[in-house]
């Protein structure tokens, strides 16, 4: 059984790495790959009633990483039809690459850290698209928003959902992450953004398409701050939500799209019909690509039903088998997490590891959180970031392995050199 779930899972990523030679949208290979392993899993089972119980526990955890996927792709394309980033935008007014490539980058690097990877993935993707109107430039500073976002949500409790998962499970405290994995997931993003900007300068790269479009739109600037600053505060209330309620996230993201909804609604009921309906989050509702929230649920249906299989647990113990050493095993697994999703991969750790074993903030789980959190920027399918990236930017597999995958790395190990070297400073617990 496993090996034929091996191949099945290989078929389908093969499928999806090469949508654009077979013609075949990734959310079809994703989600027929998500069906045949659990398919697999039933066939060869001797209790259906325990496997559909068990499909059952893991759609009710991915449905909520889905409404909060959908939920934030409603509300930021809220803000942009009511041109609610021309606030940021206007404030933007540099031709030159590099500069521009050091603003997004810590815009994004913070902004993460403060919501998570995959909503401030959606924020600064669709602050581009106002920003550049080079497909190519558009592209490019996708691809660094990804290492960004991966880089800034790795260090925060609230910025990645492996963080997240350690934190809840008390592998670590929310102090210690933030001051351990700071400094690694901070060289993870700057290594790259220097190499990036002395090649950049060298070649004198300027972006004349650094212009705003200046057009005539259907609301006023106190309209454009309401929506705005009513958006950016309501994904910023996610996280506070959760922790006053104990809800999970997505709950506070969908009352924050409600209240929006309703904000809206009578902001512009004396409108037109024809008017206000390009303004509605009905319409938004229209706008965003659920294409790409299909391909995301078939990527986690797929990896679940590997978990099930136990797969999973039983790459871990073989890490150990084979390796030995934790930190390389570790850097391995951040590796991995780059091919397969990084959530399954942290809970199997979870589930391998006691708290006897490593304690509370024992550099294992810490080093565990960078490596997780931003080894999946090796690949554009690697994180939630980068899955939403491709969605929303069409992003080709090759085109990021080519351009973004080295430079991504190169930050990854540099991020890696810098915790085992703060540890061989302050001491290893």
């Amino acid at each position: 059984m496993e090996l034929l779930l091996s191949a099945i899972f290989v078929l389908g990523y093969a499928a999806i790495a090469f949508e654009h030679p077979i013609k075949i949208n990734k959310a079809a290979s994703a989600l027929i790959t998500g069906v045949l392993c659990w398919t697999v899993l039933v066939v060869f089972s001797s209790d259906s009633h325990q496997i559909n119980h068990q499909l059952e526990e893991h759609m009710g955890e991915l449905s909520g990483i889905l409404f909060f996927l959908l939920g934030a792709m409603v509300i930021v394309e809220l803000v942009d039809a009511h041109d609610g980033f021309q606030i940021i935008t206007d404030r933007i007014n540099t031709d030159s690459a590099s500069k521009l490539l050091w603003m997004v980058g810590f815009i994004t690097f913070f902004l993460s850290a403060a919501l998570d990877n995959l909503t401030t993935t959606i924020v600064m993707i669709s602050l581009m698209r106002k920003i550049l109107k080079d497909q190519k430039d558009r592209l490019f500073f996708a691809g660094i928003i990804v290492v960004a976002a991966n880089a800034g949500g790795a260090w925060s409790p609230l910025g990645d959902v492996t963080t997240t998962m350690l934190w809840i499970g008390n592998q670590v405290s929310a102090g210690s992450i933030v001051l351990k994995v700071f400094l690694p997931s901070l060289a993870c993003l700057v290594v790259p953004l220097f190499y990036l900007s002395y090649k950049m300068k060298k070649e004198g790269k300027t972006l004349p398409s650094v212009t705003l479009k200046k057009e005539k739109t259907n609301t006023t600037k106190r309209e454009r701050n309401i929506v705005f600053f009513l958006g950016v505060g309501g994904l910023l209330f996610v996280p506070i939500f959760k922790t006053l309620t104990h809800l999970p996230p997505f709950m506070g993201m969908l009352f924050s799209l409600g209240v929006l909804w309703v904000v809206t609604e009578l902001m512009h009921h004396e409108k037109d019909t024809e008017d206000k309906s390009v303004l509605s989050v009905v319409h938004a509702l229209r706008k965003i690509d659920a294409s790409s929230v299909l391909f995301f649920l078939g990527i986690l249906v797929a990896i679940s039903a590997l978990q099930s299989a136990g797969m999973l647990k039983d790459l871990a113990v073989w890490l150990t088998e084979t390796i030995g050493n934790e930190n390389v095993i570790v850097v391995a697994i951040g590796l991995l997490s780059s091919i397969v999703d990084n959530v399954p991969l942290v809970a199997a750790a979870q589930g391998m590891y006691s708290l006897e074993q490593y304690p509370t903030d024992h550099t294992f789980w810490e080093f565990l959180a960078y490596c997780a959190g931003t080894g999946g920027s090796a690949l554009i399918i690697g994180s939630a970031a980068g899955v939403a990236a491709m969605g929303m930017e069409k992003i080709d597999f090759f085109w990021y392995l080519k351009k973004i995958s080295l430079l991504a790395l190169l930050g990854y190990f540099a991020g890696v050199a810098v915790y085992l070297l703060q540890t061989q400073i302050i001491g290893s617990h």
